[in-house]
């Protein structure tokens, strides 16, 4: 999986991006096509009005001598579209309707020019330089003689026509585009889900059988040690060995009793038994079975219970193991002597606040963001130096949300961590 992820990311990556050149590609073409059909368009509104001039031309005749030593003459055409009985408002007209007949309906101006570049007929919006970027055409016939006329149309384009005519294709284009690349979203946040349910599944294994292993091994020497002739006959010794299999038995229970218990966290099988208790109680209760663990480490513990309304309706048994977990983890995490205060306050009538600070090791931002995902543990590197299954603050979460609490936590690098705990302190048992 480690070696085939980045491989899949890169050519999902450069598919989505293949398709997303091909689909801009298709839509830059079409836009020029549409462009050049309207060139097209205009270039036979052109054609179609010089027709319909040229069917209403007077023809006037003049002898042109051609050739002296012959002494030929012949008839050729001159004619001014002026002197054909043309007037501005005409020319405007016959422009329109054939614009109008070639699907263009766009304003535009339009200016009629001699041969001399003189102007005969100008649209009041023609300026002057526009003919250099206006289309053009021959309006005399090509047997005119001395009368060559140039028609310049200028159509005052709607950059946004083209985009407005191909909208439908351009939206479904877009559409189609964004759902690929929400399903390639998609696809790569599931690979990474699938990435990191994968380590979490191999870190969780492996702290299984590092924490399983341990009390196996115990129980088997004590187990060989039973069957040891000196020991056999030692009534103490078999009281010993005995109390010390029952210890690690009850060890791995309990170790396999949390696994239950978050797999019944998820399913929501857990029913609270809400009652009325008294948080200081608890907490100096907890503190009492977990002073032999801090006195070890030479650590102190300070409980600053300053609650005005210690009384809670909760459930005794996990909001016990609720302080539990926290202090706890105050003291695993703790690479010095521990220093563990508990503070309580109560902020108003109906909320409770509970603040579990030590000068532990200490969170980064990543590690604070994922530190109640359940199975998540915060890397160590490759040193087991702190036990568990990542079930501990997951489950203190998922207790609190039960109870209509909440939870966060405050933490600085080497150190330590404050966690603090808000509780509804008018929530009532329900029937």
């Amino acid at each position: 999986m480690r070696k085939n992820f980045p491989i899949i990311v890169i050519l999902i990556t450069l598919s989505v991006v293949g398709i997303l050149f091909i689909q801009l590609s298709w839509i830059n073409n079409a836009l020029k096509l549409k462009h050049e059909e309207f060139q097209r368009e205009v270039a036979n509104a052109l054609k179609e009005t010089r027709e319909k001039v040229q069917s209403k031309f007077i023809y006037n005749t003049k002898l042109i001598f051609l050739d002296e030593e012959s002494k030929q003459f012949h008839l050729k055409n001159n004619f001014t579209v002026e002197s054909g009985g043309f007037t501005k408002d005409e020319i405007s007209d016959i422009i329109s309707r054939e614009l109008a007949a070639n699907n263009i309906k766009l304003p535009f101006e339009f200016c009629i020019t001699n041969i001399f570049k003189n102007t005969i007929f100008q649209s009041d919006g023609f300026k002057v330089g526009d003919e250099q970027s206006a289309n053009k055409i021959e309006l005399s016939p090509e047997d005119s003689y001395m009368s060559h006329e140039t028609l310049y149309l200028s159509i005052h384009e709607d950059k946004n026509l083209i985009i407005r005519e191909m909208a439908w294709m351009i939206a479904a284009s877009i559409v189609f585009t964004t759902i690929i690349i929400l399903a390639f979203a998609l696809t790569v946040r599931t690979l990474f889900s699938q990435k990191k349910i994968s380590e979490i599944k191999s870190d969780f294994i492996n702290n299984m059988t590092h924490e399983l292993k341990t009390p196996l091994a115990t129980i088997s020497l004590a187990i060989d040690a039973l069957t040891n002739e000196k020991v056999i006959h030692d009534p103490l010794k078999i009281k010993y060995y005995s109390s010390m299999i029952k210890e690690e038995n009850k060890r791995m229970n309990q170790q396999v009793e949390k696994i239950l218990q978050a797999a019944r966290l998820e399913k929501e099988e857990i029913k609270l038994n809400i009652q009325q208790l008294n948080v200081h109680t608890i907490i100096n209760k907890v503190s009492d079975n977990l002073s032999l663990q801090i006195k070890d480490r030479m650590g102190t513990l300070i409980l600053n219970l300053n609650a005005t309304n210690p009384i809670l309706f909760a459930d005794e048994v996990h909001f016990s193991n609720i302080i539990f977990n926290l202090l706890d983890n105050a003291i695993k995490y703790s690479d010095k002597t521990p220093l563990i205060e508990v503070e309580t306050t109560s902020l108003n009538n109906s909320t409770l606040s509970i603040k579990i600070k030590d000068n532990g090791i200490g969170m980064d931002k990543e590690t604070q963001s994922q530190i109640f995902e359940k199975f998540y543990r915060a890397h160590t590197g490759d040193i087991h130096n702190v036990k568990g299954f990542g079930l501990g603050l997951s489950y203190v979460k998922a207790i609190i949300e039960a109870h209509e609490g909440k939870i966060k936590v405050d933490s600085i690098l080497g150190k330590g961590s404050t966690f603090t705990i808000l509780f509804p302190t008018d929530l009532k048992p329900t029937n």
